[in-house]
C-alpha cells in the first residue's frame, strides 16, 4: 500500500464518525505536551499546540459591536508574544511596559478574571533591532503546575515562579550552547514542557536542540544537527512513531526529528531555507506537515520506525508553494488544513493528503492571518487588528461577524500576536493591552 493510500485510509476511518471536525481535533490530543489544565491555554497555540479546541460552544454571532468585552489590561508591554493562560492567571512577555519605570523587558502576570496585573519580573533589555515593527518581545511563555518558562529575544531562557515571578534559574542559549538564529529577528520559540524536561532550540552546531531539567535547568541531553543554519521561530511539538516518542522541530533550514529519550538526531529534511522559518509544524499520527513562508509552502512527511530504535522519513509530497504560510500558522481539522495564505488576508482550505488547495477566500481584514478552530467555527485575526468569526469546512469559508478591538490598526505595531482561547473567553494582545472577550454561550 502506498503512503498516500495508507494516509487516506486513516483519514477515511476518522471521517466515518458523526462529526469529522470534532474527531479530527480530538485525534490530535495524544501528541500534546504534558500541560493538562482543563480548558486552559498554557503555551503557544494551546496545550497541545494545535490551536484547535474541539469542545468549544461559541456564540452563533457577535453582533455589530463584537463580543462582550470583559476587561482590558494594561502593562503587557511592547511585543508580539501571545498570552498564556493557566490556573486563573495570564502570562506574557514585553518591554517598555506602561506600568514600569524603564524600557526594559518583563515577564508579566495578570489575573484572568479581572485583568489586574499581579507581578512583573525583569528579564533583560528591550529588543530594538531593525525597524520599529520588528522590535519587541515575541516568545509566548509556557506554564506548568508551579513555574513559567520563557525565552527572551537575546536567547536567555528564564524559569520563574508562576505565583510571584521570582526567577528560579536561567540559561543563556547563545553563550552556554553556542546558539545562533538563522535570521536577525531574535529568539521567538515557546519552550516545550514534557515530563521533567523543558526543550528548546539554541540553534548551535553541537546544541541545535537541548533538553534541560525543568526544576534545575541542568542539561539532560543535547541534539546536534551539524549542518544547521540556526534556530528558526518554530516551537517543538511531540509525535509518536510506534512506541517511540519523537520531538519534531523546524530550524532555519527545515524540519528534524529527535529521539525524546536520548536526544539523538533521528532524521532531517532539508528545505531551501527561506528568509525565516517561522510556523510550528503540524502532527497527525506519524505524519509531519512542515511549512513556511516566503514562497516555501508545505511538505508532508511520514515517519517510519526501523531497527534498533531508528526512525526514517518518507516524502509524501515535497514543498508545495500553494501551502505557503509566513507566520500566522495553520491548523488541521480532520484531514484538512486551514489558515492564511502567505502573509495575505486570504484564508484557504487544503487537503492534507494530497496538498490540493480546495478553496481560497479573501477575508475582511488585511495582512497576515492567525486562526483558532473552536468547535465548528473559525476565529480569524488579521494583521490590521480585525477579528472575524467564520463558518468553515472542506467546502468553503464564510465570515459571520467581525470587530476591531481597541488599540488595533496601528501599522507600526501590527496585530501579530496569535489569539488565545481559554475557558470560553478570547484573549487578544495589542502591544501593551490585553483584551478579554466573552465568546462562548452562557452555561
Amino acid at each position: 500500500m502506498s503512503i498516500l493510500s495508507h494516509l487516506r485510509m486513516e483519514c477515511f476511518t476518522a471521517m466515518n464518525a458523526k462529526s469529522h471536525l470534532i474527531l479530527g481535533a480530538t485525534a490530535l490530543l495524544p501528541v500534546c505536551c504534558t500541560l493538562s489544565f482543563a480548558n486552559d491555554w498554557p503555551t503557544f497555540r494551546g496545550a497541545d499546540r494545535t490551536a484547535v479546541v474541539s469542545d468549544a460552544e461559541l456564540l452563533d454571532s457577535w453582533g455589530e459591536d463584537g463580543p462582550a468585552l470583559v476587561w482590558t489590561a494594561k502593562g503587557a508591554g511592547r511585543g508580539y508574544a501571545s498570552p498564556a493562560i493557566a490556573k486563573g492567571r495570564i502570562y506574557t512577555l514585553g518591554d517598555s511596559l506602561s506600568t514600569a519605570s524603564d524600557k526594559d523587558e518583563y515577564l508579566t502576570c495578570f489575573d484572568a478574571e479581572t485583568g489586574k496585573q499581579l507581578w512583573m519580573t525583569k528579564t533583560g533589555p528591550a529588543w530594538n533591532s531593525g525597524k520599529e515593527s520588528w522590535q519587541g518581545s515575541r516568545s509566548t511563555p509556557s506554564v506548568d503546575d508551579s513555574n513559567v518558562y520563557v525565552i527572551t529575544p537575546y536567547g536567555k531562557l528564564v524559569a520563574a515562579n508562576a505565583n510571584d515571578g521570582t526567577i528560579i534559574w536561567q540559561r543563556d542559549l547563545k553563550e552556554e550552547f553556542a546558539g545562533k538564529k538563522k535570521d536577525g529577528w531574535g529568539y521567538s520559540e515557546s519552550p516545550l514542557l514534557d515530563g521533567e524536561l523543558v526543550i528548546c532550540t539554541p540553534g548551535g552546531k553541537d546544541s541545535t536542540v537541548v533538553a534541560l531539567n525543568r526544576n534545575t535547568g541542568e542539561l539532560v541531553w543535547s541534539c546536534s544537527r551539524p549542518n544547521d543554519v540556526g534556530a528558526g521561530h518554530s516551537s517543538v511539538v511531540i509525535s509518536q512513531v510506534g512506541d517511540k516518542k519523537v520531538y519534531v522541530q523546524n530550524t532555519g533550514c527545515g524540519p528534524m526529528g529527535i529521539d525524546a529519550e536520548s536526544g539523538a538526531l533521528l532524521w532531517e529534511y532539508e528545505a531551501n531555507p527561506p528568509t525565516a522559518y517561522i510556523p510550528t509544524p503540524i502532527i497527525k499520527d506519524s505524519y509531519v506537515f512542515s511549512f513556511g513562508g516566503y514562497g516555501l509552502g508545505g511538505a508532508l512527511l511520514k515517519q517510519v520506525p526501523g531497527s534498533n530504535g531508528s526512525v526514517s522519513i518518507e516524502e509524501v509530497y515535497g514543498f508545495n508553494s500553494e501551502l505557503d504560510n509566513k507566520h500566522g500558522g495553520l491548523i488541521l481539522v480532520g484531514d484538512k488544513i486551514y489558515g492564511g495564505a502567505g502573509d495575505k488576508s486570504i484564508v484557504f482550505g487544503a487537503d492534507l493528503v494530497s496538498g490540493e488547495v480546495l478553496w481560497k477566500e479573501r477575508g475582511s481584514g488585511s495582512g497576515s492571518t492567525s486562526v483558532i478552530a473552536a468547535g465548528d467555527k473559525l476565529i480569524v485575526r488579521y494583521q490590521n487588528g480585525v477579528v472575524a468569526l467564520a463558518s468553515f469546512g472542506p467546502d468553503g469559508f464564510e465570515e459571520i461577524s467581525t470587530f476591531e478591538p481597541p488599540g488595533a490598526g496601528d501599522s507600526i505595531k501590527p496585530s501579530w500576536a496569535h489569539p488565545a482561547f481559554a475557558n470560553g473567553k478570547l484573549f487578544l494582545r495589542e502591544s501593551d493591552l490585553i483584551h478579554c472577550y466573552q465568546v462562548s454561550r452562557p452555561e
